[in-house]
This record gives C-alpha cells, sequence and structure tokens, in this order.
C-alpha cells in the first residue's frame, strides 16, 4: 500500500521567536515550507490579532499569498474556550458555542478544514456545534492529550457523539505526548536548576521508564520530601504517560489529524522522550492518511540557559517524519 501520511508544522513550534519579534508570521511559515512540510498549523489567537474574529480581507489576501508563495496548505486551526472571559462570569454552553461558531468561521476564512478542539471540550459542546460545523464543511478533531488516551473515559464519551450522530465531521487528533517512554530531559534538567533534587528526578525518571504507576511514584517521593518542587517532578510521570500505540488502531478512521510533539530533538535527528518509530508503523500499517503536524514545545525549558532555536528543532523533528515516512 503507497504510504499516504503527510507532514504538517504547527507555527505554534515557532513561538519564543515569534514572541520576540524575532520572527514574523511570514518568518514562520517561510521556515515550515524550508522543511519541505506541506501543512500548516496555527494558533489563531497566537498568529492573528483579533482571532477569533474574521480578519480583515487584506490579512486573508496576504495570508492564501503566502500560501501560493512557500506552497503550503493551511491543515488545522487551533481553538480554545476562555470560559473566563469576563471576571466573575463563566461562561454558559450556549455562550461557549457562539465563541466556537466565530472559530469555525475564522477557520474557514482562512481555508483550513480541521479545527483542533482543545481537550476540555466537553461533548455536549461539540454536539450542539456540529450541525454548524457540518454546513460550513470544517471537521473538529477533539485533541487526545496526555494524560488522556484515546480509549479514556474522556474520549469514550467523544466517541459515543461521533457513533450517535455518524458525523464525518468530528473525530480525534492524537497529540504524541501520550507516547512519552521517558521524561523529557529539558523538563527534569529545568526543575533541577529551579531547586529540585537530583536524586529524587533520577528517581522519576527510573520509574517511569519501568512503567510504574505514576500515583506510586508520588507516593514514595511524597516520603522522601516536602518540598513542592520535587512533588513537581513526580507529578510530571502523571502529565507524561506512555500507552501502546496499539490502542490507536480500532480509532484509525476516526483520526483526522496528529500533534508532533516534540521537546528535545537530538543531533541524529530522533526525539529523546518519544520513541516515533514505534507509532509511526502503527499509523501506517492501519492506513492514517493524513498529516502529523510537528509541535515543538521544548522552548520554555530551555530559555532560562540557553538560546531557543525553534527552527533547528523543527527541522530536525521534521527530517525524522520524513525518513520513517518514506522508509
Amino acid at each position: 500500500m503507497t504510504n499516504q501520511i503527510k507532514r504538517a508544522v504547527s507555527l505554534y513550534s515557532y513561538q519564543e521567536e515569534f514572541f520576540l519579534r524575532k520572527m514574523s508570521l511570514e518568518d514562520c511559515i517561510a521556515a515550515a515550507a524550508a522543511t519541505g512540510a506541506t501543512g500548516i498549523e496555527m494558533v489563531g489567537e497566537q498568529s492573528v490579532q483579533g482571532c477569533p474574529k474574521i480578519p480583515s480581507e487584506a490579512f486573508i489576501d496576504q495570508w492564501f499569498g503566502w500560501m501560493d508563495k512557500y506552497k503550503v496548505t493551511p491543515v488545522a486551526h487551533d481553538m480554545f474556550l476562555d470560559y473566563n472571559k469576563k471576571k466573575g462570569h463563566y461562561w454558559s454552553d450556549e455562550e461557549a458555542v457562539e465563541s466556537f461558531k466565530k472559530d469555525i468561521l475564522f477557520a474557514k476564512a482562512l481555508g483550513f478544514k480541521i479545527i483542533r478542539v482543545i481537550v476540555n471540550t466537553t461533548p455536549q459542546i461539540i454536539e450542539k456545534v456540529l450541525p454548524f460545523a457540518e454546513e460550513h464543511d470544517i471537521i473538529l478533531g477533539i485533541e487526545v492529550h496526555a494524560p488522556w488516551n484515546i480509549n479514556s473515559a474522556w474520549m469514550e464519551r467523544h466517541w459515543e457523539v461521533m457513533e450517535r450522530t455518524g458525523t464525518k465531521h468530528f473525530g480525534f487528533i492524537p497529540d504524541m505526548g501520550g507516547f512519552t517512554r521517558r521524561l523529557p530531559r529539558v523538563q527534569i534538567e529545568r526543575m533541577i536548576r529551579n531547586g529540585a533534587d537530583p536524586e529524587i528526578a533520577k528517581y522519576v525518571c527510573e520509574q517511569h521508564e519501568k512503567g510504574i504507576m505514576a500515583e506510586y511514584t508520588i507516593y514514595e517521593v511524597s516520603k522522601m520530601s516536602n518540598k513542592r518542587i520535587d512533588m513537581a517532578v513526580a507529578e510530571m510521570s502523571r502529565h507524561n504517560t506512555f500507552v501502546n500505540p496499539l490502542s490507536l488502531v480500532p480509532h484509525i478512521d476516526r483520526i483526522v489529524h496528529i500533534h508532533g510533539k516534540c521537546l528535545e530533538m537530538l543531533e541524529d535527528c530522533t526525539e529523546y522522550s518519544i520513541p516515533y518509530n514505534e507509532v509511526v508503523p502503527v499509523l501506517q500499517k492501519h492506513g492514517y492518511n493524513g498529516y502529523i503536524a510537528t509541535e515543538y514545545e521544548g522552548n520554555r525549558h530551555i530559555q532560562d540557559i540557553y538560546e531557543v532555536d525553534s527552527v533547528e528543532q523543527v527541522r530536525r523533528h521534521q527530517v525524522m517524519l520524513s525518513r520513517m515516512i518514506n522508509d
């Protein structure tokens, strides 16, 4: 079977340089295209002023001009639901749905076919907004983000909506952070610099690699230390989970997009924590034909000591994906 997995880059990956004005939005698109990726994912709130309000015609023309110039395609827009936008007022479901509809119109205006739905969005809200998404031919993908996995109770509720409605406009977006075999070294080292006990950090990493349940590790560390930073290290094992990649197989037809999480791409173009060589072959074998979008998040863990080079980290991740997909 001819493999059809495609490569994309989330512009979120360049957040450090974009925030510091070292890179413009066009620079981010150009850097993504230079890796050979053909798809663009974007966090609208980060990249476009006024999002989710539909941008001006001038911006939309410029946006599609960039897509043509760099020969890339808008793939996914990442939405959020800010329930606390008004101080002292928590959104009702109806208000959340109205905000969600604005994201759908925003995505449509910029040519995105998929919306990454933030993981805490309830199945009830998605079901209410589905007809609007279908009307505008936008596919919604609930993010499967650690500590959840695709078979967790929360995702089962979303699966029920997919099955009951029979819609083709709602699916899953797994985040590769759910396959964290080793705890991210850059994150552990940052916490040690912030005062965590190196021996406790070493113990937590060893427990995680053995597959010990996070709650047991947290309990043991609570007996070793009463420092909040040490407990935070222990809790990393709860938030950086590993599940068998075969867990994706029963849902493969409902996977609409994938977040290619990376926190530390090594010089040999492998990811320190996440065994992509175990996950990508499963996707290939079982016919996944969507995008894997690089999502570099290591910047925040090294910015206190190193100059961040998101462009190089994304490049290495794309090299790794290219090798795996083509091999």
